[in-house]
């Protein structure tokens, strides 16, 4: 084992053993489905037709075997370490704190642009219903709103920012359901009829532009402490949940192509919404804008909720100054960390696109994807074992090296200035990393 591997002690070993493992495979696909489906696919129909037509729907397989590898080393180093913390837990466990520390600096990477993307399919939602919204310096005000009110709720308190994360779960997926259910009676076959394979260069531009909308399996992941059997929960969970989610992706594209054929790549912003329109009438498109308004705020509420306590953290162990770990003295939230992670994602937000945001955060996320295939591998060559024997089967070993090539090849897309933000992001809090190490050893 590596020399900087951790070691619990005995404060967290006794804190993991408080946690009840009551999450069975019901509980936990149902948790993965809804950390999956969000705001992205509500958009990202028209954009992926934009690049290959009639063709889009091979880009969702694609991604689905692509997340097939990923989700199967997930499975593997899920049922090696059952520590709560999901990919960053495996990747710490397989090399350490700092290539842990390195993961998580990658979500937060992640999760910042993601956030900042989704807002702006919150704006152009509300902007389909309200076509106010499409002059710039509203835009602005209305993003600044949005983070303000979210700000606001959960600086009071995250009890209040958890009510509000329960209360649209429901909600997104209901307008989707709608939305198949009733176009699969309207699509044209001419519309989906491929009219050529397309390149490998739009293929791999679509699918890292699409596997936005598959990111989520991850976040399932979290409470790995707390399921039961985890070698044979987690991988039925992950595969019934892909594929649940897989199936439902593509009848959306479908749908949304058999009704509107070459049409749906000039709705960018409300492609749903548009197609509803031609089988379900103006209340279609209402209903689909509510649930994409809907969809887009319950993930950036949950996201307002969650990702700030990654600067909280860093501020406590004292990688970035400690002011970022403050406690409201009232309401004892982290509020300087809520109010500088929504003033970072709201600057991102005014001066990007959902694309080039949902892009960047994409690069992020497969490279924290590529530490844990990697870890996979480096768990199995230990054979780390948790509870009880690890999920196994023949050719294992040849599912991280898989998942790797595909991760750079879709990697192999992406522009510099994708990967110049996520390095130079890397190597500051890298440097700010060993200078916490250096002070802690000299004191």
């Amino acid at each position: 084992m590596s020399h900087d591997a951790p070691v619990l002690t005995q404060n967290e070993e006794r804190a993991e053993a408080l946690l009840v493992r009551a999450i069975g495979i019901p509980a936990l696909t149902a948790n993965i489905v809804n950390s999956t489906i969000g705001a992205g696919i509500f958009v990202l129909p028209a954009l992926v037709a934009k690049g290959l037509g009639a063709a889009a729907p091979l880009a969702f397989l694609a991604c689905a075997i692509a997340m097939v590898l990923f989700v199967t080393c997930f499975a593997v180093a899920g049922s090696r370490v059952s520590l709560t913390g999901g990919l960053y837990a495996y990747v710490e466990v397989a090399f350490g704190r700092y290539v842990g520390f390195l993961a998580g600096v990658l979500y937060g990477i992640t999760a910042i642009t993601a956030v900042a993307g989704v807002v702006n399919v919150l704006v152009n939602s509300i902007g389909g219903v309200v076509p106010l919204l499409g002059n710039p310096i509203i835009r602005v005000v209305v993003m600044f709103s949005v983070y303000g009110v979210l700000v606001v709720i959960n600086v009071r308190g995250v009890r209040a920012g958890a009510g509000a994360v329960t209360a649209v779960t429901l909600a997104k997926l209901l307008p989707l359901l709608l939305f198949v259910g009733a176009g699969i009676f309207f699509i044209h076959p001419v519309n989906i009829a491929w009219s050529g394979w397309p390149g490998s260069k739009a293929l791999g531009d679509s699918v890292l532009l699409l596997i936005f909308a598959f990111v989520g399996v991850e976040v399932g992941l979290i409470p790995s402490g707390e399921v039961k059997n985890p070698a044979r929960t987690v991988p039925r969970a992950i595969y019934i949940a892909l594929a649940i989610t897989t199936v439902l992706y593509i009848m959306i594209q479908l749908v949304a192509q058999g009704t509107l054929g070459t049409d749906l790549a000039n709705h960018p912003s409300t492609p749903l919404a548009e197609a509803a329109a031609r089988f379900l009438g103006n209340l279609g498109r209402t209903i689909l804008l509510a649930g994409a308004t809907i969809s887009a705020f319950g993930f950036v509420t949950s996201d307002i909720l969650s990702s700030p306590r990654i600067l909280f953290a860093f501020g406590r162990d004292g990688v970035i100054p400690a002011w970022f770990a403050h406690v409201h003295p009232r309401y004892r939230s982290p509020d300087t960390a809520i109010v500088t992670y929504a003033a970072i994602a709201f600057a991102f937000s005014v001066t990007s696109t959902f694309e080039a945001l949902a892009v960047l955060s994409n690069v992020a996320v497969l490279l924290m994807y590529f530490l844990c295939c990697a870890a996979c591998w480096t768990l199995i060559r230990r054979d780390v074992r948790a509870d009880g024997p690890p999920f196994n089967f023949p050719g294992l070993k040849i599912v991280p090296a898989l998942a790797i090539v595909a991760i750079l090849w879709i990697l192999a897309h992406a522009t510099r200035r994708e990967f110049a933000v996520t390095a130079a992001v890397l190597v500051v809090a890298s440097v700010l990393y060993w200078l916490r190490r250096s002070a802690v050893r000299r004191s």
